[in-house]
């Protein structure tokens, strides 16, 4: 059992924890890591966003291949789904991407323990293994945990990864179930059930709420879930699932209506709970130590990451703030600049939001609803991707941009993007917003032609004045 000293000790590898021990190396730290996975990246990089991104791209390309070529002149024979390659396309991107954090560490002499960290104390972490066993025992100025979150239980629901599956089992199916039940209409659901709908399920959504993507503007998600029902998602909303029967060849589920009434079965080959994660904090001795939580279950902490303990640190999923992975790498990097002495902050209230259908959906800052609620006059700026020439030139003319302003300042409060480069646009939206630019400021800034950014443009004129090409 070693018993190392060092100037940081983080706790958890995934995206916060793993980028929060690089920018500490750089600036001079000392640091170890303890993760519980044998592979760095935590849940984002081994069973979350990474492997997702690369099955909806792939289930893009098939649908793409077997609907959408003909109109471009291309004509193919109806394409046919090689799952072994698809899924161990999969793997491949995931094993290559958590090798490059592994070659990351190495490069800034990061120490890696594998094991679950528990603080025993302010400045003591044991490394704890699989077995209950206390591996190893390391001392350190400052402990930062960043342990991430993990998939909220569903009462009545019994998750067995086989055909009650979590979002990590949907990644690890064996085939494409013929039917596929989504209990959850937010991101990873309707993500993920898109996925396995292009792969040939039938997918139906079962959602408590009597909307979809809760938090999302209205005006988008009406679009957008309008766009899914085209795209062959069935939806049952204002539902909740009360019982799973798995004992015969599927699954049963007995669903209710969300404010009483008749229950009703659905007959499922794969079930899919995805209704949302909590903060991962069991076993981390923080009771021991003393370190308060909010009423939600998370850690408190002050502006500065410091939880109530002097010395320890926290950030991510396990804090309040967006559960999103690159919020998790903002906290880090400006939770150990100011453990280093230097100043770091993140502004959550731009933190950008995606939605990786297609089309995508992206938004920073308030929504409509928000912006009503609060009482603040506003202006709207709308562009459709119909009238946007490269959108056009692609063959992807769905969705908008809607540009939300002040009406008094012209200062931007919000953007919502619905399309097919949704992810990529709203990039640019999130920098204008953070030094607060109007929307006379984004539209005056010249935009390459043809891109499909040039509909930013034109929304952040409609916002201030008028579109140039509506």
């Amino acid at each position: 059992m070693a018993n190392e000293s060092f100037d940081l000790i983080v706790i958890g590898a995934g995206p916060g924890g793993y980028v929060a021990a690089i920018r500490a190396s750089q600036l001079g730290l000392k640091v170890a890591v303890v993760e519980k996975r044998a592979t760095l990246g935590g849940t984002c990089l081994n069973v979350g966003c990474i492997p997702s991104k690369a099955l909806l791209q792939s289930s893009h390309l098939f649908e793409e291949a077997g609907h959408d070529l003909a109109v471009h002149g291309i004509v193919v024979e109806p394409p046919k789904l090689d799952f072994a390659q698809l899924m161990k396309r999969k793997g491949e991107v995931v094993e290559a991407t958590t090798k490059g954090i592994a070659f990351l560490f190495k490069k800034n002499k990061i120490a890696s323990y594998t094991g679950a960290g528990r603080i025993e104390a302010p400045g003591s972490v044991a490394v704890v293994g699989d077995d209950g066993a206390v591996k190893d025992t390391l001392a350190a100025k400052s402990i930062l945990i960043a342990t991430g979150s993990e998939v909220t239980p569903l009462p009545g629901v019994t998750i067995d990864e086989k055909k009650i599956v979590s979002s990590t089992g949907a990644l690890e199916l064996s085939q494409v179930p013929k039917r596929l039940v989504v209990v959850g209409a937010g991101i990873i659901g309707l993500e993920l059930g898109s996925v396995w709908r292009r792969l040939g399920a039938d997918v139906t959504v079962v959602e408590f709420l009597d909307r979809i993507t809760p938090g999302v503007d209205d005006e988008v998600t009406k679009f957008f879930q309008r766009a899914l029902a085209k795209q062959g998602l069935k939806f049952k909303l204002g539902a909740k699932v009360t019982k799973a029967d798995a004992s015969g060849a599927g699954v049963t589920l007995t669903v209710e209506p969300a404010k009483g009434g008749a229950a009703e079965t659905l007959e499922a080959d794969i079930v899919l709970v995805s209704i949302g994660r909590r903060p991962f904090v069991q076993g981390l001795g923080l009771d021991k130590v003393g370190v308060k939580m909010t009423e939600r279950g998370r850690i408190a902490v002050d502006a500065h990451f410091q939880t109530s303990v002097p010395g320890i640190y926290a950030i991510g999923d396990v804090i309040d703030g967006p559960m999103l992975a690159h919020k998790a790498s903002e906290d880090g990097v400006a939770c150990v600049e100011t453990i280093a002495g230097q100043k770091g902050h993140v502004n959550w209230d731009l933190v950008p939001s995606i939605i990786y259908t297609q089309p995508e959906v992206a938004w920073v800052g308030k929504t409509e609803e928000q912006l009503k609620a609060a009482g603040v006059a506003y202006k709207v700026g709308k562009y459709p991707f119909t009238a946007d020439p490269r959108s056009r030139a692609n063959g992807a003319t769905e969705g908008f941009v809607k540009v939300l302003a002040d009406k008094a300042s012209d200062k931007v409060l919000g953007v919502h993007i619905f399309g097919a480069e949704a992810g990529t646009m709203i990039a640019e939206a999130a920098v204008a917003m953070e030094y607060s630019a109007s929307a006379e400021d984004i539209g005056r800034i010249c935009h390459a032609h043809p891109t499909v950014n040039e509909a930013m443009k034109e929304a952040a004129l409609a916002a201030w004045d008028k579109p140039i090409h509506l």
